[in-house]
C-alpha cells in the first residue's frame, strides 16, 4: 500500500465502509488498532463475511465470533489444514509442508516426535535457564536511557530460548531472528525485495540445519528438537522440503508469537496505568496477567482452514473447498463471552479464556513455555524495575497474519 493510500486508510470511519470494501488481509488494518472497530461491526453486522475476489488470496470467509471460531477449530473433519494455515495458498514450485498445515493421521505421528521438548518435566528444568537469561538480559539495559525494548529484550529472550530447544550454535542465534521474519514475509513488509530473495534465505535455514541434522542424526538420540526429529520414527525420512516446512513451523512458532506478546505486555501497561499500579502493588497478578496479555495481543491473527465438505456456519452455507479464516484476534474481543473484552485487565477471572493458542488437535504445542517465558521475565522485570516506559509510538510489523512489532522505545527508571 502506498503511503498516500496508507493514510487514507488511517482516516477512515470503520463504520461507513461499506462491507464489500473491507479488506481483512491488508496489514494496514492492523495499525494504530484500526482493525478493533472493523472486527466489532462485522461481530455484529456478518460474522461469517465473504470477502470475494482479493487480487492475491482469492475468496475467502472471514469468521469472527467466538462460538464460531471454536466450532471450526475443534472440527478437523470438516475444515482441514491440509496444505495452507494462512491466507495464501502453497506455492506448487516452492511447498513447504509443515505438521501444522496436516491432517491426522500424519500430523498427530509428527507433532507427537517434538512434543517431549515441552513436557512438564523439560519446561520445570528450563525455568532457571530462563530466568537467569532473563535477569541478565534486564541488567544489560541502560537506565534512563530510549532504546528499543522489541529487540534489546522481546527479541532476545525469544531467541535464546529458541536456540536452546534446537541446541542451535548460541553465537548464531540471531539468524533464527532472521529466518522467523523472512518465513513470514512478502514484498511489502519491508523484510525482503522478492521472492527469490525470500527463497534464497530460506535454502541458506534448510542448508544450515541439514548440517546440523546429520550430525545428530548418527549421534545418540538427545532432547532437542533436531535430534528428535531426527530420530523420531515419523520424521527421520522427511524429504528437504518438509524438513524445511517443519523447521519454519517450530522457528515461527517460538518465536514471532512469545515475542510480540513481551512487547505488548508493556504497551498494554502503559495504556492502563492503573493496571501497571495494580501489577506493582500485587506481583501475585503476574501468572494472570500473562494471560490477559495474550488474549489482548493475539500474536497470530488468524488461522485458515479449507472445507472437505458443505457446512453449515453462523446461518452461512460454506461449500467444499471453501477457504475459512479464524480471526482468533477478533474472537478474542468477543463481549458474548468475554466479559469487558475490550479491557485489558490483569486481574481478570476468565484472563485463560482466550483464543491465542488455538483449540483442538492443533492447539499451540509450545502453550505452556510461552506462559513460562513472560511469567519468569515479567517477575524478574518487578525485582529490579519502578517502571518501564514508553517514550514514542510503537511500530508495527507489516502483516495480517504476525500481530507484532518491530520497534518499541521505551526508557527504564529504577
Amino acid at each position: 500500500m502506498s503511503e498516500a493510500s496508507e493514510l487514507e486508510w488511517k482516516s477512515l470511519d470503520p463504520s461507513e465502509i461499506p462491507l464489500s470494501e473491507i479488506d481483512l488481509v491488508d496489514p494496514q488494518i492492523f495499525h494504530n488498532d484500526f482493525h478493533v472497530k472493523v472486527f466489532e461491526r462485522l461481530r455484529s453486522e456478518s460474522p461469517v463475511h465473504y470477502q470475494r475476489d482479493h487480487e492475491l488470496v482469492g475468496s475467502f470467509w472471514n469468521v469472527t465470533r467466538y462460538e464460531d471460531i471454536m466450532s471450526v477449530d475443534t472440527d478437523p473433519a470438516t475444515y482441514s489444514s491440509e496444505g495452507s494455515i494462512v491466507a495464501t495458498d502453497q506455492e506448487e514450485e516452492f511447498p513447504l509442508p509443515m505438521f501444522i498445515a496436516m491432517d491426522p493421521p500424519k500430523h498427530d505421528k509428527q507433532r507427537k516426535e517434538v512434543s517431549p521438548v515441552v513436557s512438564p518435566r523439560n519446561l520445570a528444568q528450563m525455568e532457571g535457564t530462563i530466568r537467569k537469561r532473563a535477569g541478565d538480559i534486564l541488567d544489560s539495559l541502560p537506565i534512563n536511557k530510549e532504546f528499543n525494548w522489541a529487540d534489546k529484550v522481546s527479541i532476545e529472550l525469544t531467541t535464546q530460548m529458541l536456540a536452546t530447544l534446537f541446541d542451535f550454535p548460541f553465537e548464531d542465534r540471531r539468524k533464527l531472528t532472521r529466518w522467523s521474519d523472512v518465513a513470514t514475509a512478502d514484498e511489502q513488509s519491508g523484510i525482503i525485495e522478492s521472492e527469490e530473495q525470500r527463497r534464497a534465505e530460506l535454502f541458506e535455514c534448510l542448508e544450515y540445519f541439514t548440517g546440523l541434522w546429520n550430525e545428530r542424526v548418527n549421534a545418540p538420540a538427545k532432547n532437542d528438537l533436531i535430534s528428535m526429529l531426527a530420530h523420531g520414527e515419523s520424521t527421520r525420512n522427511m524429504d528437504p522440503a518438509e524438513y524445511l516446512g517443519n523447521l519454519i513451523l517450530l522457528i515461527v512458532g517460538g518465536n514471532d508469537t512469545t515475542r510480540n506478546s513481551i512487547s505488548g505486555g508493556i504497551k498494554f501497561l502503559n495504556e492502563n496505568p492503573l493496571e501497571y499500579q495494580k501489577l506493582l502493588e500485587n506481583p501475585g497478578l503476574i501468572p494472570n496477567m500473562v494471560s490477559e496479555i495474550i488474549r489482548y495481543q493475539t500474536p497470530l491473527a488468524y488461522m485458515r482452514r479449507t472445507a472437505l465438505k458443505d457446512a453449515l456456519l453462523g446461518g452461512q452455507k460454506i461449500k467444499t473447498g471453501d477457504k475459512v479464516l479464524m480471526w482468533y484476534v477478533s474472537g478474542n474481543r468477543d463481549s458474548t463471552v468475554i466479559s469487558n473484552a475490550d479491557s485489558f485487565l490483569i486481574d481478570r477471572k476468565d484472563a485463560r479464556k482466550h483464543l491465542s493458542f488455538g483449540f483442538g488437535i492443533h492447539r499451540c504445542m509450545g502453550n505452556r513455555l510461552a506462559e513460562m517465558q513472560l511469567r519468569v521475565l515479567w517477575e524478574e522485570i518487578l525485582k529490579r524495575f519502578e517502571k518501564i516506559e514508553m517514550t514514542g509510538p510503537e511500530t508495527m510489523v507489516n502483516s495480517s497474519f504476525v500481530k507484532g512489532y518491530s520497534h518499541l522505545p521505551v526508557t527504564i527508571k529504577k
